[in-house]
């Protein structure tokens, strides 16, 4: 098919996730191969992926050790449902993952997305306390600027406005508690914020402990939110709390986890174990979609019992525990431990945090927020004040499509720009990216201001 033909029939017929298709038919791109940390588009032009695909590729695209076990997986079967019939690679993936999740995890819930890994774990939260017949709890708690998914149950215990507020109507209340940032806070002190989140924190405990089922935060970094780092001790404090009011923690290492934040799981920064946490992004090495639900013993045995006692999780998706999906992570976790990446991205980290420092001597880049491969470039028009452009010049999201023209994905997220690279990216990899950010964040905030004077 050629290539004029493509665009017309994406335009008639695609409809893009997060994406103003307006915006997309001014500025279209089809891709059509990967090779590494570089993908190319239908004209073959490379553009080196500058977000891991959305957060989620590890090792590069086409890792010859994932496809191989993809294709011999395929050899003996597809799929078939998990519903009352476990698979190999599913059970051997489960025990991977509690040797690998933080001690006290021992089950193992698949799903098919972040989302939804998400939406189980508030499902399981409620019914737990349901099952122990404490029917009163039945309340969540998230922090204010918290993402954790796009389904309606997410969505519940997000604290996003451009994001959720057009579906109020259809979501369930829940406590928000203010996200610990010296950016927002008054006195701008990370310590102070810090304080206070969490008495407010312990007062919304001592007044409501007895109807909340659950708290449930983004694991060190508020990722969607736009990169918002926790304060040290947070975290921690967080999982004393709700062992204090006997709340489930739930922890959510969606973007976080399989080395993104320098440790294999972000809570590893603090040595959080927490009730239940989801996962799901670079489980496969973001080859194929494969999420899950991880929990105690104690969430497990809530819903274990006779059928006549009604305690069964009544919840399942239709490609829960697909055997290809469970055959890449597998090859996923195996290059993990055969080249020790997660201390290659620590490593790594410590690099970027100093090509990163060049960046920050642009004009008009404000705050630059990093905990390991995770960060965010915040574009500003005044440096000294922090004064953002405004909103609807999108200056971020020109910077982006600059960047693709000279070579390199990645997306921002309102003023913030993401630079999140595949974890097996190379120094000179890693170099060439920091080169292109600066030059297109450099001439189209400078750009900005030139037009206005």
């Amino acid at each position: 098919m050629d290539t004029k033909h493509l665009y017309e029939i994406s335009q008639k017929h695609m409809w893009l996730p997060f994406t103003q298709m307006k915006d997309y038919e001014e500025a279209p791109l089809i891709i059509e191969s990967g090779e590494g940390v570089r993908l190319k588009d239908i004209h073959g032009n490379e553009y080196l992926d500058g977000y891991s695909s959305l957060w989620l590729n590890v090792h590069g695209h086409r890792r010859l050790e994932i496809d191989d076990a993809i294709k011999e997986q395929l050899d003996r079967i597809a799929h078939s449902t998990l519903l009352g019939a476990a698979n190999v690679p599913s059970i051997q993936l489960a025990e991977k993952l509690i040797q690998l999740t933080p001690e006290g995890l021992t089950r193992v819930f698949y799903s098919d997305s972040g989302a939804e890994s998400v939406e189980i774990a508030i499902k399981m939260a409620y019914q737990y306390w349901q099952n122990k017949g404490i029917t009163e709890k039945t309340k969540f708690v998230t922090l204010a600027n918290g993402y954790h998914g796009d389904t309606v149950g997410a969505i519940s215990v997000g604290s996003i406005d451009i994001y959720h507020r057009v579906y109020s109507a259809l979501m369930f209340n829940s406590f928000a508690v203010p996200f610990p940032s010296a950016s927002w806070h008054p006195s701008g002190d990370e310590q102070t914020a810090k304080e206070e989140s969490l008495a407010a924190m312990r007062t919304l405990f001592e007044e409501h402990h007895e109807q909340i089922a659950g708290l449930i935060v983004e694991s060190m970094v508020q990722g969607a939110g736009g990169m918002h780092m926790m304060p040290a001790g947070y975290l921690k404090e967080l999982e004393r709390l709700c062992g204090e009011f006997q709340i489930l923690f739930i922890v959510d290492e969606v973007a976080t986890g399989f080395g993104r934040t320098g440790k294999m799981f972000a809570v590893e920064h603090e040595g959080v174990s927490p009730d239940i946490m989801t996962i799901a992004k670079g489980i496969t090495g973001g080859y194929l979609p494969i999420a899950a639900t991880v929990t105690t013993e104690e969430v497990y045995e809530a819903f274990y019992g006779d059928y006549k006692e009604m305690k069964t999780f009544f919840h399942g998706h239709s490609y829960t525990g697909n055997q290809l999906g469970c055959a890449a992570a597998l090859a996923n976790l195996a290059i993990f431990e055969k080249e020790n990446l997660v201390e290659q991205a620590a490593r790594k980290a410590e690099y970027v945090k100093k090509l990163l420092t060049e960046i920050n001597t642009l004009p008009h880049v404000g705050e630059i927020r990093q905990l390991g491969l995770m960060c965010g470039i915040e574009i500003v028009k005044d440096k000294a004040t922090n004064e953002p452009f405004p909103a609807e010049e999108r200056t971020a999201y020109r910077a982006t499509l600059r960047m693709r023209e000279l070579g390199m994905l990645t997306r921002p997220l309102g003023n913030v720009i993401v630079f999140m690279p595949p974890l097996a990216s190379s120094y000179e990899d890693l170099d060439e990216m920091a080169v292109i950010m600066k030059q297109a964040i450099h001439e189209i905030s400078n750009e900005k201001v030139y037009a206005e004077n």
